[in-house]
């Protein structure tokens, strides 16, 4: 019986010390999606806004060309829906938490208030931060097959409900993107 107990002890220890040796389950990648923007008729807007899960929120990198120089109104919108010829389709600023039109860093803003875009002198706008208030998840907050509207004005940051930013002239629907 001694034999038998210092075995299964020997075991015990050998599966134990096996098991501190074996590699942690590598975590999932980051949620990613990308919206490809396709332009109203008559403009030439065309571009990629990716958004990254991240520790502290979602980040948030476009790449526009095809602008007019100058600030642009930049918002996601209620509705995955670019189908009118207007992009009335995708509905209004996405804003489930009930709240006023501000910029992205206003304590109290749509969900899908993102600001302004700037295109430089040959149209072309690039952006690049973290937004606290949009998720990837599947929550309240979550962007994921909404639409990014891009906007012929700038968007003063303050007018309701919208921001006074004008006519929509580029919209692409925000989807998963596979993970690498």
């Amino acid at each position: 019986m001694k034999s038998f107990t210092l075995s299964l002890i020997a075991l015990l220890y050998l599966s134990v010390a096996a098991a501190a040796q074996t590699p942690e389950p590598k975590s999932a990648a980051p949620l990613k999606a990308i919206a490809v923007l396709h332009p109203t008729e008559g403009d030439k807007v065309s571009g990629t806004v990716t958004f990254t899960e991240e520790a502290d929120g979602v980040r948030v990198q476009a790449d526009i060309s095809g602008l007019t120089p100058g600030k642009h109104g930049f918002h996601v919108h209620e509705f995955g829906d670019c189908s009118a010829a207007d992009l009335a389709s995708a509905g209004g600023h996405f804003n489930p938490t009930n709240k006023p039109h501000a910029g992205p860093d206003a304590a109290e803003r749509h969900v899908g208030d993102m600001g302004n875009v700037e295109a430089d002198a040959s149209g072309a706008a690039k952006l690049d931060y973290v937004d606290h208030e949009i998720s990837l998840a599947n929550d309240q907050r979550s962007v994921v097959g909404r639409s990014v509207i891009v906007h012929a004005k700038a968007d003063d940051l303050k007018s309701q409900p919208a921001g006074d930013s004008g006519a929509r002239i580029a919209c692409g629907v925000i989807g998963l993107a596979k993970s690498q």
